[in-house]
Formats: C-alpha cells, structure tokens, sequence
C-alpha cells in the first residue's frame, strides 16, 4: 500500500484527490491537511510515504513548508498545480527544491486532469529524493572550449527539472547547439525555459518551428500537442510539428532522438535522464547506432531510474554517469576528434 497524505486548503479538492485514489486498490489516504502546519504535525504522527500538497495555502507559502520540509525531513511529494502562469512559476520553483512531480488541478476545461495522478505518486513513492543542492559553477574546459559540430539531444521526464537545471547551469555560453525533451504540461514549458535561461550562460528558450540550430542555442520543446524534431542538410533547424502521442507522451524524447539520429548521425550527443518509462530508450539506440555518442543518469542519482534503465538495458547508453559528471561529458565529446 502507498500510504498518502493530501495537503489542501480546498475540502472540495482534498475531497477530489481522495475519492480519486480511492478507485486505485494500491492506496491508503492516511489523512488530509488543510495548511502547512497541520501537514507538519500529520507528517509526525502519520509518516505518509507521499504528499500530496497544493502550491498557495494560508499560514504558510507552500515553497517555504516545501523548503523547510527537504532539509529536515526529505520525503517525495507530487505539488498540485493551478494551470496559470503563476501558478507554472511556483510549481516550477518547487520541482527545483525536489518535489518529485506536478499534476493540474482539475477544471472545466480539463475535468481529466487527475488521471494522470495515481500513476505520479506510484513513481514519486519510488523515487530517491536527494538533499537540496547549491548551484554549480560553470565549467572551464582546458585550452578554451570549441563546440566543433556537435549536436546535443537530452530527454527527461520525472525528476527531469532539477537534473535538466543542473546540467545547463554548467554549459558554457558557446556550447554546442542543444536540443531538449522535457515532459510538461504546456502551461510550464514557456516559464521553465525562462528559469533554465536564468542559470545558462548560453541562451535557452522555448522551440519555435523554423528556430536555426547554432552553438550558444538550447530550444527545449514546448508541451502540449507537438513534437521537437531537427531536420536540414547544412543548415539545421528546430522542427515543431503536431502529432499524436509516442510512448504516451507528447512531446516525446524519441521522436527527438529519432530526428537528431537521421540527420545529425555521428555529430550527435544523446543524453537520457531521469523519468518514468520507456521514452527515449529507442531514440537514443538510434543515435549510437548512427555513431553518435550517448549518455544516461546512473541510478544512484536519478530520481526515477526508469528511462535511463530502459535505455541502458537494449545497449543504447554508451556510458552511465552521476549528474554532476554529465555537463562536462557532454563538453568532452564536443572536443574530441571522433566518438568513442
């Protein structure tokens, strides 16, 4: 049984997430919360293995208790997020302190948006939540860096914020020209690109179809209805087009992978981090057997070991490093001759 408490000030929306779980024989509500401070006291006497916890609560910010949470008593938790580009900024800033993931909180428009909640919490009650983390400095390649014409491809999903943030915030201002495949809400892509572009010394924005692939140049995909592909022949470029799901996912890592397989063969550098399932693993097999060089998160420090594994076990992964190693992995094959 995952034992779960649910934190928020709504009755009506603790009332929804509960009934919810409730048709999922793998759940236990243990209790509700209806503000950080009587989360911090059922926290003591229920020792829940997940939360549940809304983003804006009274008595306490949600961010400070999440904060406060992570250093004193790390445990996983799945924020419940309005669709609003508030509410993206401070889900955002959330998934950086190590909440494990987000879901939409139900509305007219998407009456569905709990479906995908029971699925989140069995991976968040699996996942490793690691202890907060200071910010790196970015990395001095010896004898100066040349991006050369390498093309860097990186997916991620579950845990994918903080991991995806840990690697630009170590890529230099002329890194290679990057593309990435995050799995987000649409509502979220836009700001989280603003934050990644925060903490780069390159620029990184959100994918625009047509968007010139150049070095200094990381597009992650926008969510929602497409895909991020890259086509081209001397003069590569951002593909936005829609389609329906792969893997269950829209956008997905391999249909970037895929695209950045055929086009940029052995110029490629596929990365696959942290997530849930299989997304990816296919792709990035793709892009080794084209010649390029490929990367996965280890286990130890991915916080669902899920599409690195997948994608370790059909051979696709070339070498499995700790987050912290993977920037300047990255940077390495962009300077080197050929690709090992």
């Amino acid at each position: 049984m995952i034992r779960v408490l649910i934190v928020d000030d709504s009755a009506t929306m603790r009332r929804l997430i509960a009934v919810t779980l409730s048709a999922h024989p793998d759940f236990e509500v243990v209790g509700e919360a209806a503000d950080p401070l009587q989360a911090r006291d059922a926290i003591k006497a229920l020792n829940p293995d997940v939360l549940t916890l809304d983003v804006e609560m009274p008595n306490m910010n949600g961010l400070d208790f999440l904060e406060r949470l992570m250093r004193l008593r790390p445990m996983p938790v799945v924020m419940v997020s309005t669709l609003t580009t508030r509410g993206a900024e401070v889900t955002l800033a959330a998934l950086e302190l190590g909440a494990v993931d987000c879901v939409a909180k139900p509305t007219a428009a998407t009456p569905k948006a709990f479906d995908a909640l029971p699925e989140k919490l069995r991976a968040a009650a699996q996942a490793k939540v690691r202890p907060l983390r200071a910010p790196a400095n970015p990395p001095e390649p010896a004898g100066g860096f040349d991006p050369g014409d390498r093309i860097v491809a990186i997916g991620s999903s579950t845990g994918g914020v903080e991991a995806l943030l840990a690697i630009v915030e170590r890529l230099p201002a002329n890194c290679p020209p990057t593309v990435i495949t995050q799995h987000m809400p649409a509502t979220f892509t836009k700001s989280f690109a603003e934050r990644l572009n925060r903490a780069c010394a390159a620029e990184v924005r959100e994918a625009r179809d047509g968007d010139p692939l150049a070095p200094g140049k990381v597009f992650l995909a926008p969510g929602g209805e497409s895909h991020l592909e890259i086509d081209g022949v001397n003069h590569l470029r951002c593909r936005v087009t829609p389609g329906p799901p792969v893997n269950g996912h829209c956008p997905s890592v391999d249909r970037l992978f895929e695209s950045v397989a055929r086009v940029a063969k052995a110029r490629a550098v596929g990365v696959i981090l942290t997530g849930m399932g299989r997304d990816g693993a296919r792709g990035l097999l793709a892009i080794r057997e084209a010649g390029g060089g490929t990367l996965g998160q280890n286990e130890a420090t991915s916080v669902v070991y899920g599409m690195p594994k997948a994608a370790f076990e059909i051979g696709a992964v070339e070498r499995q490093l700790p987050l912290e190693k993977i920037a300047g992995a990255i940077l390495q094959h962009s300077i080197r001759e050929g690709v090992s």
